[in-house]
This record gives structure tokens, C-alpha cells and sequence, in this order.
């Protein structure tokens, strides 16, 4: 881990942390947490200042714009300095670049950085048809996750877009490890977490089909029509369309029993 860094950890996969030295630096007040969590969301990037006053007054800064941002800088800068130790800049972990700022997280951990490895990693897995590599890898990246992204950091619509494809990402990892589980034969033990997905995300064809194929392989094969139509409900009510031709296709297989059904 770099020396100029002071030995960085960035944790933005749940509350927000950054550590260096093992010495948090993270202020208290919202608005200069909103600047740390967009400069450690970009660590080795630069966010302009534009980006970040939009982010924490959005169409409406006051005059005191940029002397307010500069101000939020300066006691992070004060912060970092104070955890790395005599000798330091901080200006060469926060540094100011033409039109912006830059974190300097060189050889910093980064949860979703790590994320984002194991989800590869469990991809490829997928695609060598090793689906017991692909759950543990996939399972790996989901227990990086400590709650919503930036759970206590206020979020203007720079972060909100941010963080919901942060959310994003993490539901395609999931679906993608329940499809491991679904084709390792565990869909007894994932019956209850597909059960609390499929109504926490009613709209989400992927966990309902997932939760309908796992229902009829523990032999609930009711339950599995029933989920089919509480989709197609929330659906038609909320969207005003009906399910996908796959999903129709997998409700007919159900109503046949059909054998391309049954577990590997």
C-alpha cells in the first residue's frame, strides 16, 4: 500500500468509511461527507468542482459556491493530515487537478473494487461451467455488502445515480449466484431468501422465475402458479404490460410438469 497514502481502506459498500492508518477521517457534518463519498466513489479519478457543487446544491448553489467546497476540502485535507502523521501532505493523497479534485487511493483496499473482481471472477466460473466456483466467488462479493451503498451519507442526484447502479450491480450478482445454487440442486435452501427477494422486488422477473422454478422443485408446484401470478399482477397493474414470452413459457412448463424442469 502506498506510503503516501498512509495505508488507505475505502468502504462505500454500506456506511460510508475511509481510513487511513486505521484512523477514520470522516467528518460529521452531511454536506462534506457527500464530498468525501464522491471523491472515494471516484478514488484515482478526478470529479470536477461542477460535478460536486452539483451534487450538494444541485441547480441552486448559492453564491458561495466554490468558496464553501474549497472550505470542505481544506478540512479534509486537515483530517488525512492528522491520521497519516508528521511529514505527510495530504495534498498528495487530495489533489487539486485542473477543474477538480483527485483521491489518491494508489494501492488503497476498495470495497467495490474487490466487488467488482469477484463478480468477474464468478462470471467466468459461470461461463467454464463451474457453478460451485461461481457461488463461493459470488457469495464472497455479496458479504461485502454491509447494508444499502452509502447508507448514511445524504445523496443529491449525483450520488442517488451513483448508487443506484452500485444497487444494480449487486442485484445482477445475486441472481447470478442464486442460478449456481439453482443448478447445484440447492433450491430447498434457497427457498426462503428467494421468497423475501421475489416480494421485496415484485417487478424483478429474474427472482420471480428463479422462485416459480425453485417452488416446483420442492414439489409446491401451486405456489410456483400462484408466484407466476402475483407477477403477472404487480406487472399489469404497475406497468401495464404482461410478463415476458420466457416467463410464460416457464408458467406453461409448470402447468406440463414439463421434465426440462427437474433439477440436474
Amino acid at each position: 500500500m502506498s506510503t503516501e497514502s498512509g495505508g488507505m481502506s475505502i468502504e462505500l459498500l454500506g456506511p460510508l468509511s475511509v481510513r487511513i492508518n486505521h484512523v477514520p477521517v470522516m467528518p460529521a457534518a452531511a454536506k462534506p461527507r457527500q464530498v468525501l463519498a464522491m471523491l472515494a466513489l471516484n478514488a484515482g479519478r478526478v470529479v470536477t468542482v461542477s460535478t460536486l457543487i452539483e451534487e450538494l446544491w444541485g441547480d441552486q448553489p448559492p453564491p458561495s459556491a466554490l468558496t464553501t467546497l474549497q472550505t470542505y476540502i481544506l478540512d479534509l485535507r486537515k483530517r488525512m493530515a492528522a491520521a497519516m502523521g508528521p511529514g505527510m501532505d495530504p495534498k498528495r493523497v487530495l489533489r487539486t487537478r485542473h477543474f477538480g479534485y483527485l483521491l489518491d487511493a494508489q494501492d488503497a483496499q476498495i470495497d467495490i473494487e474487490e466487488f467488482g473482481k469477484l463478480a468477474v471472477a464468478g462470471r467466468a466460473r459461470a461461463e467454464a461451467g463451474d457453478y460451485r466456483g461461481t457461488a463461493e466467488l459470488l457469495s464472497c462479493a455479496l458479504a461485502l455488502w454491509r447494508g444499502p451503498a452509502l447508507v448514511d451519507v445524504r445523496k443529491g442526484r449525483v450520488l442517488e445515480l451513483e448508487v443506484t447502479a452500485l444497487e444494480e450491480s449487486r442485484l445482477a450478482v445475486l441472481s447470478r449466484r442464486i442460478e449456481a445454487d439453482l443448478v447445484l440442486g440447492r433450491h430447498a435452501d434457497i427457498l426462503g431468501e428467494l421468497t423475501a427477494l421475489a416480494a421485496r422486488h415484485p417487478l424483478n422477473e429474474n427472482f420471480s422465475a428463479q422462485l416459480i422454478t425453485a417452488l416446483y422443485r420442492t414439489g409446491h408446484t401451486a405456489r410456483a402458479l400462484q408466484a407466476f401470478h402475483r407477477l403477472r399482477s404487480s406487472l399489469v397493474d404497475e406497468l401495464g404490460i404482461e410478463p415476458s414470452a420466457q416467463l410464460q413459457r416457464l408458467q406453461q412448463a409448470v402447468l406440463s410438469r414439463d421434465p426440462s424442469l427437474d433439477a440436474a
